[in-house]
């Protein structure tokens, strides 16, 4: 008989196995239950190895993909967070569990109402919510400490680095058909460091309208 997966062995099996470590970023996944951000009719998939799609041609992300990014955003995941993509809330509420506040932007604003009920019925009382272009980021309450962003960018958006507080990182997908994983962290007024952390397939960034906070 197949043995029934949880929350927790989800994490086991398909983060920590994997090379996530970090223990804040771990135990965040613990308390939060995936399976309470994915569709009702795809609940019985919700702690399988794989995005899922949502509505409006969305996707909630690979449990190991949230981990891993999460991780690299590092000590940055601890102070003030721009979340950018709010999907379902999944990511935003792994990064509510570690950060002072999260900030966090949806294009969409269907998806952005649901994932503010959803958080806001979790008890959430951290998380800032906006309706807007994610390239833009939030100027308004920058600087921020660590970016992430759950859509890949054409580029790294350059709007977004000079958000970033010095020592912040952005951790974004970057390119079209080949994606990878960007870590670029911003050590002086001017001068940013970028690192390359693999290949990954995220929807894109859909960018264009203002934001709107």
């Amino acid at each position: 008989m197949e043995r029934e997966l949880t929350n927790d062995s989800m994490i086991e099996e398909q983060v920590r196995a994997r090379g996530v470590t970090d223990a804040a970023v771990l135990g965040a996944m613990r308390r939060v239950d995936r399976a309470v951000f994915v569709p009702e009719e795809l609940r019985d998939e919700a702690y399988d190895d794989c995005a899922l799609p949502v509505s409006l041609g969305q996707t909630i992300s690979q449990p190991y993909i949230v981990g891993f990014m999460t991780q690299l955003l590092g000590p940055c995941a601890r102070g003030r967070v721009l979340d950018v993509g709010t999907g379902t809330g999944y990511q935003t509420a792994v990064l509510a569990q570690l950060a002072e506040t999260v900030f966090t932007l949806e294009l969409l604003p269907e998806l952005a109402q649901t994932a503010r009920a959803r958080l806001e019925n979790l008890g959430y009382d951290n998380i800032r919510y906006a309706v807007g272009d994610g390239w833009h980021g939030w100027p308004q309450e920058a600087p921020f400490d660590g970016i992430l962003t759950a859509a890949a960018a054409e580029c790294v958006p350059e709007t977004l680095c000079n958000q970033l507080a010095i020592g912040g990182r952005l951790v974004v997908p970057v390119g079209v058909e080949d994606q990878e994983l960007i870590v670029i962290e911003r050590v002086g007024p001017s001068e940013f460091h970028e690192r390359k952390e693999g290949g990954v397939r995220f929807v894109p960034l859909v960018h264009g309208a203002s934001g709107d906070s």
